[in-house]
C-alpha cells in the first residue's frame, strides 16, 4: 500500500511551467524597457528634425533676401555699421 505524503509536492511539469512563466516575464520586461528607450530616442530625433527644418526655412528666407538690394542694405547698415556715401554714422554714447 502507498502512503500519501503530507504537504504539497511540485511535479516536474509545474516546475517547468514556473520557469517558463518567469522567463517569459523577464523577457517581456526587458523588451518593454528597450522599447521605452527607443521611443525616447525617437522623440529626441523628431525634435531635432523639427529644429533643423525651422533653421533650414530661416536660411532659405535669408538666402532669398540676399537677392534683394533693400535687404542687402539693411544687413550692411545694421550688422556691419556701413553708411551711404556722404552720410555720417550715428554712434550712441554708452552710459
Amino acid at each position: 500500500m502507498e502512503e500519501k505524503r503530507g504537504g504539497w509536492s511540485p511535479s516536474i511539469f509545474a516546475v517547468i511551467v514556473a520557469f517558463w512563466v518567469i522567463g517569459f516575464g523577464y523577457t517581456f520586461c526587458m523588451q518593454q524597457s528597450h522599447l521605452n528607450e527607443v521611443e525616447e530616442d525617437r522623440a529626441v530625433a523628431i525634435s531635432r528634425l523639427e529644429e533643423a527644418r525651422n533653421r533650414n526655412a530661416a536660411l532659405k528666407e535669408e538666402r532669398d533676401g540676399l537677392q534683394k538690394p533693400e535687404y542687402i542694405e539693411k544687413v550692411a547698415r545694421e550688422e556691419l555699421g556701413m553708411t551711404r556715401h556722404g552720410e555720417m554714422p550715428y554712434i550712441a554714447a554708452k552710459k
